[in-house]
């Protein structure tokens, strides 16, 4: 039992390899990847989730695997749907290949499937195991998650700055404080983002374009670019969108737009803001090895700090990372 258990998590990771591939072309659909291995033989198929109105990874792997998935057993790191959308149902392809067994990582938080691609399976008499890797799985699909949970998108907020937490000198010169492996990491995270988002005086200050750069062979117009206020009609970001409002119900919109993961780039009364208001599901900090060395270079934040040392934001540190000479690390609340 040990060892299929092993076998089970072994394989349940190449189905969550192909997924990571395919992560910044398939929203806001989720980035699902699937194994099907059939009986006593080495995986016969590996597929992962196409661009939006492509086929989902079930379906691409099926197609790869052709008669041989009947009776196999299949890795997939999301519940399999069980509705019509732009592509038939997952479920229904899966038993109508004759699979044996179905091995899911998480469940789908979305309306339209919420258990349904399970009780379909089994319904068929399909042997189901929910479960397999599913704290990482969670983790690899936390964006789509919570976007299908709450209908809004997941926010990272991304700062970088000095080992004294400044991101600007007193002059407001700020380029670049981090190294160009960091400023690379960076881009990817832009175009793993549906949207990036910065303030109106972020704009006007800096007059940043929020492209992609820096990533050799990518593909892709690049997130939407939102800005908070208005931007004035010949700065570098346009055409852009434009909100106002609540923080809440601006991430209702983004939400409502199909934004699975907004990217919030600054400045510091911004960064403030999503801050206080507990809105960040990840904080990714670049720091580098440089130290401003007084009081009037620009703070990271803008705004009230913490009262008391008993009220201070503290979370837990999820990875470390060195990129040339600087350090990314990224952090979440402490509790999630």
């Amino acid at each position: 039992m040990a060892d299929a258990a092993g076998e089970d998590e072994a394989l349940m990771r190449e189905a969550m390899a192909a997924a990571k591939d395919a992560r910044g072309r398939t929203s806001p659909n989720p980035w699902v990847g699937c194994v099907i291995v059939p009986e006593g033989e080495e995986p016969a198929a590996i597929g992962a989730t196409q661009p939006p109105g492509g086929l989902h990874a079930q379906a691409v792997a099926l197609a790869v695997a052709g008669d041989s998935a009947k009776g196999a057993t299949v890795y997939v790191t999301l519940e399999p749907c069980s509705h019509h959308g732009r592509t038939p149902p997952c479920a229904d392809a899966l038993i109508d290949a004759g699979v044996r067994r179905v091995v899911i990582g998480v469940e789908d938080p979305d309306p339209l499937v919420r258990g349904r691609g399970v009780a379909r399976l089994r319904e068929a008499a399909v042997e189901v195991e929910v479960g397999v890797c599913r704290q990482a799985i969670a983790e690899q699909l936390a964006p789509y998650l919570k976007h299908r949970a709450t209908g809004r998108p997941w926010v990272v907020l991304k700062l970088a700055a000095s080992l004294d937490g400044r991101i600007a000198a007193p002059d407001g010169s700020s380029r670049w404080i981090t190294g160009p492996l960091a400023r690379a990491d960076a881009h990817q995270l832009r175009a793993e983002s549906d949207a990036v988002l910065v303030g109106a005086g972020t704009v006007r200050a800096d007059d940043p374009a929020l492209t992609v750069r820096h990533l050799p062979g990518y593909e892709g117009d690049g997130p939407l670019r939102v800005v908070l206020g208005h931007a004035p009609a010949d700065a570098r970001v346009q055409p852009a969108l434009e909100l106002a409002g609540d923080l809440p119900d601006v991430l209702g919109q983004l939400g409502a737009r199909g934004i699975v993961q907004l990217l919030v780039e600054g400045g510091a009364t911004v960064a403030h803001q999503f801050h206080h208001a507990g809105l960040v599901d990840r904080y990714v900090l670049y720091l580098a090895p440089a130290l401003f060395g007084g009081d009037d270079a620009r703070p990271a934040f803008a705004g009230p700090a913490a009262g008391t040392v008993q009220d201070v934001w503290r979370g837990r540190i999820v990875s470390v990372e060195q990129l040339g000479p600087d350090l990314r690390v990224e952090l979440a609340a402490a509790g999630e």
